[in-house]
């Protein structure tokens, strides 16, 4: 099989998803990424439809991508007009693109009920769109829009439809699964019968709303497509997008089909991040191949046998994709899995070292009053270092005092005021939030910013309270987990209290804490090297 040629959406279906917004600097930034990556075609959006993706497309038009072509997105002419005086049409002819995608209706339905025009017109306009955007010498792509609905419920019309853009001199031909609802065997079959018709690239693009996306689109590739459209993360409208990660890592490592260069596999982990931050959407930490969880082990038997042979309980080397083998610290995991943590920060335990004893115990002490290390890497990796005296503070608290004030008819406020000693120095201030966790976050941040510049790169992207024990009521120990991501990692702290104000705490300090230590260690590797 030749080359399979990778098709970006993240900008343009990715941008639909639900609590995403770029702005256009982030356009530019994701699509750098990309074409960093190896992507080969970039959509970045629908320049007739709104200024912002024209404005993105303008910017783009003055950068030098080295491995992608950026496409421009948009429909085909309204019925009963020409192309030529199409508004949509023009905006794409303003973008500069070179590459358009130009999406159809095939299904009966769509025409009929959302058109409301004729089969024949509905021809017509692809024909026309199609041609006229070749005639300017731009390269297009067809997509068939609902294509596997249309073939279900209109063979003819939905091929026609296909064949027109072919004659009319679309490089490609897209089949859409836009609904998301087809099942796998379907989809090989009917690409298999398409595949035998259409002598232009095939390609695929599939939703998730059956959760079969990733799957559809790798049995679209073995039936005969060679093009696979997609977002990172599988970020989209609805349940989202076919997830790239895990299909360029599927191509390369189990079908052995070439997509992007084998040394790019390894930025797989960090695009996906970065993507996430970006977004500013949480990092999945179950995401195949790139999620923290994705190569974690927990079982002590499971520990104690990928440490003989990883190939015991992992299907891939994880480094291959940029990620790391994970043990998590819990009860279950014993010493092993302490020696393994600690041999992975570059601390020396030994298996009957009387320190590996302690902190086994301090584990299990701390795992019955409520924390749950495996949950929280980084409060876990700074609990040992502090055991270990292998920790300096980078600041010490003096006091805090969270306000919360509400007013007969007036909103909630929360004010934090705040004292600290860092580096010698006594900084008071206070600070304003959306609650008393995010008031004492801001006031930190205030108080820290002059001496650690680093922390404004980082931010909390998740924040779980639970209960430990219901029937204390509002006595009872509460459990804090905070998820902070900065442009490259994601980490996990706890904290464990009766009071949430002081839970949410210690989870937010050792979030700062382990971002500081994190930048700190890697200065220190660039000034060895």
């Amino acid at each position: 099989m030749n080359k399979i040629k990778l098709y970006d959406t993240t900008l343009r279906d990715g941008a639909q998803g639900q609590g995403i917004s770029y702005s256009v600097l982030d356009k530019v930034r994701i699509a750098q990424e990309l074409d960093m990556l190896g992507i080969h075609y970039i959509e970045g959006g629908w320049p007739g439809s709104n200024p912002k993706d024209m404005e993105f497309y303008l910017k783009m038009s003055k950068k030098r991508l080295k491995n992608s072509a950026l496409v421009a997105f948009g429909s085909t002419r309204r019925p009963h007009i020409k192309a030529a005086e199409d508004s949509n049409i023009k905006g794409l002819l303003r973008s500069k693109s070179k590459v358009i995608a130009i999406f159809g209706k095939t299904w009966d339905l769509h025409v009929k009920d959302v058109l409301k025009t004729t089969l024949d017109e509905n021809l017509n306009m692809i024909r026309d769109t199609v041609s006229y955007l070749v005639s300017k010498g731009m390269t297009v792509f067809y997509d068939a829009e609902h294509f596997f609905d249309a073939y279900r419920a209109n063979k003819e019309h939905s091929l026609k439809c296909l064949l027109v853009a072919q004659e009319a001199g679309a490089k490609a031909i897209v089949l859409c699964d836009t609904n998301g609802g087809t099942i796998t065997s379907e989809i090989s079959r009917v690409v298999r019968e398409i595949r035998a018709q259409i002598s232009v690239w095939l390609g695929i693009h599939c939703h998730n709303d059956a959760d079969l996306a990733v799957a559809n689109t790798l049995a679209a590739v073995e039936a005969g497509c060679d093009m696979v459209q997609g977002t990172i993360n599988g970020y989209g409208e609805r349940c989202g997008n076919a997830d790239l990660i895990p299909i360029i890592a599927n191509l390369k490592l189990k079908l052995g089909i070439d997509c992007i260069e084998a040394g790019k596999l390894k930025e797989l982990t960090h695009v996906s991040h970065f993507v996430s931050e970006v977004s500013n959407m949480r990092q999945k930490n179950d995401q195949p191949y790139v999620g923290a969880s994705a190569f974690a082990h927990k079982g002590g038997v499971h520990i104690n046998a990928v440490m003989k042979n990883p190939k015991t309980y992992e299907h891939i080397e994880p480094g291959i994709v940029g990620n790391r083998r994970r043990i998590l610290v819990s009860e279950l995991a014993g010493r092993t899995g302490i020696l393994v943590s600690a041999k992975n920060m570059e601390l020396d335990l030994s298996k009957e070292d009387a320190q590996t004893k302690r902190i086994l115990k301090l584990i299990q002490s701390l795992e019955h009053q409520g924390y749950h290390f495996e949950a929280a890497e980084a409060s876990f990796e700074l609990l040992m270092k502090k055991a270990l005296k292998k920790y300096q503070k980078f600041f010490a608290l003096e006091g805090f005092r969270v306000v919360v004030e509400k007013g007969a008819g007036k909103k909630i406020t929360s004010e934090a005021i705040i004292k600290i000693k860092v580096k010698g120095i006594k900084e008071h201030t206070a600070a304003d939030g959306d609650g008393p966790v995010n008031a004492l976050d801001n006031a930190l941040r205030k108080a820290l910013k002059d001496f650690y510049p680093t922390l404004s790169k980082m931010h909390l992207s998740d924040f779980k309270v639970r209960v430990l024990d219901e029937k204390a009521g509002t006595a009872a120990k509460v459990r804090v987990l905070i998820q902070s991501q900065d442009e490259t990692d994601t980490w996990s702290t706890i904290g464990v209290s009766e009071n949430i104000i002081e839970a949410s705490w210690q989870a937010l300090v050792d979030s700062v804490e382990y971002k500081l230590l994190k930048d700190q260690n890697a200065q220190s590797r660039v000034s060895i090297k």
